[in-house]
């Protein structure tokens, strides 16, 4: 065992336990006290010289030995290799009644680095999504009720895919869209997804795809029955195409190779 002195220890101990009331380690002069740790002893240092904590350095160990000389009562703060902080407070005795101390995990009084707390969403957030996804249902119903404008339609081996509407509001963006089987068996869906897209495909340099994801869904299916019809809304975060700009969706077969792709 070797004696040394730690002349600046760095912990930072988690809220949760800082304010745990510390219990008394007794020592003196005449023998040794031994504290066993849960795991090895990576550092330990006393708050006044005259208490001695030693402990193998080169070897990493379990336990350590303490020892007092008379004087003022002081503190030990021992950090293990697990992270754990331990923190006790130490006095001088000329009698001992217990030489041996076996310490538990449940003993520490926090953490070299804090556990990381995932806040939870305050009320008042959770409370304005869902009053948000609210108003894109309400606003979606409004729009399945309303006239349909036939903007663009594709077809390939039965899948219809049309674009029926673009509708703004707010800061939203609305696609009204119907999806149509008419291929004799059933469709199911991988994925219909949003694209807009500039410049020549030709020239791979000056092309540029960029996919738009959806922050909220209307009556999007799995799967089309045959001569089955749907129409579904993706709202999307507000956008205006340029003028050198187009919108492509993207509708893909699950488990099979049936696609449709449809340009605006």
């Amino acid at each position: 065992m070797r004696t040394f002195t730690i002349i600046l220890l760095l912990a930072v101990i988690s809220p949760v336990n800082a304010q745990k009331a510390l219990d008394t380690l007794y020592a003196n002069d005449k023998k040794n006290v031994a504290l066993f740790f849960p795991s090895a002893i990576r550092q330990g240092i006393t708050g006044a010289s005259h208490f001695v904590f030693t402990y193998n350095r080169e070897k990493r160990q379990y336990f350590g030995l303490l020892q007092a000389q008379p004087g003022e009562e002081s503190n030990l703060l021992v950090v293990t290799d697990d992270g754990k902080v331990f923190s006790y407070m130490l006095k001088y005795t000329k009698e001992l009644s217990k030489l041996n101390y076996f310490i538990s995990t449940d003993e520490s009084i926090g953490t070299e680095i804090p556990t990381k707390v995932i806040p939870k969403p305050s009320k008042e957030k959770k409370d304005s999504l869902e009053k948000r996804q609210e108003y894109f249902q309400r606003f979606s119903e409004y729009l399945m009720k309303s006239e349909k404008k036939h903007s663009k339609t594709k077809r390939k081996r039965g899948i219809k895919l049309q674009l029926q509407r673009i509708a703004y509001n707010a800061s939203e963006t609305y696609l009204v869209m119907e999806l149509t089987n008419t291929s004799g068996i059933t469709f199911e869906i991988d994925f219909l997804k949003v694209y807009r897209f500039s410049g020549n495909k030709k020239r791979k340099s000056s092309f540029q795809k960029l996919e738009m994801k959806p922050i909220y869904t209307y009556k999007m299916p799995s799967k089309i029955y045959n001569s089955q019809s749907v129409r579904l809304i993706y709202v999307l975060p507000k956008f205006v195409l340029g003028s050198k700009e187009k919108l492509q969706l993207e509708l893909r077969e699950l488990n099979g190779s049936r696609k449709v792709l449809l340009k605006k």
